[in-house]
């Protein structure tokens, strides 16, 4: 699975350099940094990469052999100089969805990578920079600036390293070459919940948090003060709120129980919602031991349900071979719908027919996720509110001759619909702990009790109470705003660690108005570090050469003058003249400004401008109006992800300027209506409008 000391001799046929994982980046190890990233980078490989005989795609690469300290296994860590000019992909769409299309395209962009354990004795494969299956892959162009693009641990597939281990070498590695600025999208999940929203509301930041990592920028318009905010209001959620809220609810016991149950566990008072996830999430990393619930416990759970020595909730076995499904059609007459009967009937027909045309081509259960029934059956309904009532209804009930049930695909771990025709032997699988059970007249949708899973706990109150509060805008728009907040930032801080050298930040600044930077935001500055002795001429030399080596419009770059210095002789020494650390604006000459590589969100000037209030690329799907031009989110204009964009889309501000009487008359106002208006706008193209 991994390189042992002698194997990896041996197929290297010499002794390698070798570094303990676990203090790899620290400080002195394997560098003493005292420049910018673009001349430590360099030193690193120098002095602690080995070159290997082939390249990828065209790059050099290096390999460095880290030792696990307890396994003593080894893991290869490559480092792939890929140089622009040779790369199909110039442009950086990470830089573009973060914030920094306006930064100026650098020459070189090295990948740092850890394959998965399975791969460690193989060489990198063409598309390794492209794949997502690594332990570690981060970029970090030649600037200082870079991005972690997939961190996967034991959740991830790992055998040996776990995602703290993995996340604690990259951000030392990070700090020994004195990165400036890496971001990372978070997507991270456990056990299908989302760790940006969890982790928030638990902690008040990501995952990421505890390594630095802060709010960098927010889809479909959310700034910083909202995302905060958004935490606050979810976190500072009082608990004997939730419970007077949830009291309606099904599932209001079990979560009463479980916030007594560790409430009694905790020393300290639990008062809000983030006391109590926190305070649930610490019991799960320390592992401490959690007392089991007893028979005794659960007094009050229904007769066929049967409460085990180790605090779990199953079925009893004679009771399931007999267990009774409640027909459709009589549970709806009992149901406190604003649907009429007949449309709740025909609703779960329609899904029915969706479930039975699944089984009918897959093998096994044939069993659909929620979002693959939903899709399915909004090709017939389009009332999105009505199926989502109707299949969270579902569940052990007769339809026509079918039984509908739902339950956790033991494989997947998701939560899956399924049929079986009404009367034939059923044999269920081995049920999951989220698994839903069916009791004569109580339907429990939990299947253990508190403290016999915290993960399983927690995940019961991430669906019910974040996802599933009820009648609460305030809450869901809260949600909302942190599930779109991906992007998180770390910066490391300008460190002037040596006594005989001054360091300044040149920003080169085109002699020339380009609305592009004024849109997209300015370039980012070149460190430039020069001896304490040195005069405004060094500097100036200095920045054209760090100006040159880094950026692709800069390769012939002849600086002129400095901002900050205008008017000061070439001659005079900077020390005493102007503080060292601060920025300065550089300008020069024989800026190549007709090359394609200029800018990292490439040379098209299209525009964005969205009712969210987005007016740059975030990275989440968009659609340009036929008529203006100008993008929006699909999102904000009522097609849903799962919907393919219409080939003629036309704008709400369009719309009404063409066809206003549709407009004000209702049209337009969800995804279904605007194809209308489209039809008619349609007939206006063709005489020329737009």
């Amino acid at each position: 699975m991994s390189f042992s000391l002698i194997e990896a001799c041996k197929k290297r046929k010499r002794w390698p350099k070798i570094f303990g994982l676990h203090s790899f980046g620290d400080p002195g190890c394997p560098i003493s940094p005292s420049g910018p990233f673009r001349e430590n980078v360099r030193f690193f490989l120098q002095e602690a990469g080995e070159v290997e005989d082939y390249d990828v795609l065209g790059n050099p690469l290096w390999c460095t052999l880290l030792i696990h300290d307890k396994t003593n296994l080894m893991a290869p860590l490559y480092t792939v100089e890929e140089h622009v000019y040779q790369c199909s992909h110039p442009f950086c769409d990470h830089c573009r969805c973060v914030g920094w299309s306006g930064h100026f395209v650098s020459k070189r962009r090295y990948h740092f990578i850890i394959p998965m354990d399975n791969e460690w004795h193989k060489p990198l494969g063409e598309g390794a920079l492209d794949n997502q299956s690594h332990l570690l892959h981060g970029v970090i162009h030649c600037n200082g600036y870079g991005h972690l693009l997939c961190i996967n641990g034991v959740e991830g597939g790992s055998k040996v390293l776990s995602g703290r281990e993995i996340m604690d070498l990259w951000d030392r590695i990070c700090t020994n070459l004195r990165a400036r600025k890496i971001a990372v999208e978070d997507a991270s999940r456990k056990r299908s919940m989302d760790l940006r929203l969890l982790h928030g509301v638990a902690y008040g930041h990501s995952w990421f948090g505890r390594w630095g990592y802060r709010f960098c920028r927010g889809s479909f318009g959310v700034t910083e003060n909202s995302y905060y905010e958004a935490i606050e209001t979810l976190g500072s959620l009082e608990l004997d709120v939730i419970a007077k809220d949830l009291s309606k609810t099904k599932y209001h016991k079990e979560i009463k129980q479980m916030v007594r149950y560790y409430r009694d566990m905790s020393e300290t008072q639990i008062i809000t919602f983030r006391d109590l996830l926190r305070f649930m999430l610490t019991v799960k990393s320390s592992r401490a031991p959690v007392s089991k619930i007893t028979a005794t416990s659960s007094a009050s759970a229904p007769p066929s349900i049967k409460v085990t020595g180790v605090g779990f909730i199953r079925p009893h076995p004679m009771k399931e071979k007999y267990a009774r499904y409640k027909k459709f059609n009589t549970a709806v007459a009992n149901m406190d719908s604003r649907w009429p009967t007949r449309r709740l009937e025909f609703a779960a027909q329609v899904i029915v027919d969706a479930l039975k045309e699944n089984k009918a081509v897959q093998s096994g259960s044939g069993g659909m996720t929620r979002q693959d029934v939903r899709d399915a059956a909004r090709l017939h309904i389009g009332d999105t509110g009505l199926l989502d009532y109707v299949l969270k209804s579902l569940n052990n009930v007769i339809v026509g001759s079918y039984v509908v049930r739902r339950m956790v695909n033991p494989s997947t771990r998701i939560l899956e619909y399924t049929i079986h025709e009404h009367g034939k032997e059923f044999k269920a699988p081995e049920l999951e702990p989220e698994v839903m059970v069916h009791a004569e007249h109580q339907q429990v949708e939990s299947s253990w009790v508190p403290g016999s899973d915290v993960y399983s706990d927690v995940l019961y109150l991430y669906k019910n109470v974040l996802l599933g509060y009820p009648d609460s805008e305030t809450v869901d728009m809260a949600v909302q705003a942190i599930l779109d907040s991906r992007h998180f930032v770390k910066e490391w801080p300008l460190r002037d660690e040596m006594e005989q050298a001054l360091t300044f930040i040149c920003r080169l600044k085109p002699n020339f108005v380009d609305i592009k930077s004024e849109i997209k935001g300015l370039p980012c500055g070149e460190v430039v570090v020069v001896p304490l002795h040195a005069t405004v001429a060094d500097l100036k030399k200095a920045a054209e050469a760090a100006l040159r080596d880094t950026y692709c419009i800069a390769e012939r770059l002849i600086v002129t003058d400095i901002k900050e210095l205008m008017g000061v002789s070439d001659e005079e020494v900077l020390f005493g003249l102007i503080q060292s650390g601060v920025e300065l604006c550089v300008r020069g000459i024989a800026i190549d400004l007709c090359t394609p590589l200029k800018y990292q969100g490439g040379s098209d000037n299209w525009k964005v401008r969205c009712e969210c209030g987005a007016q740059d690329d975030d990275g989440e799907r968009m659609v340009a109006c036929d008529i203006c031009e100008v993008w929006q989110h699909t999102r904000c204009c009522g097609i849903d992800d799962s919907e393919t964009v219409p080939p003629l889309f036309v704008c709400t501000g369009c719309c009404y300027s063409l066809a206003p009487s549709k407009v004000e008359s209702g049209f337009g106002m969800d995804c279904a209506d605007s194809f209308l208006i489209q039809a008619d706008t349609n007939h206006l193209l063709e005489y020329g409008y737009g």
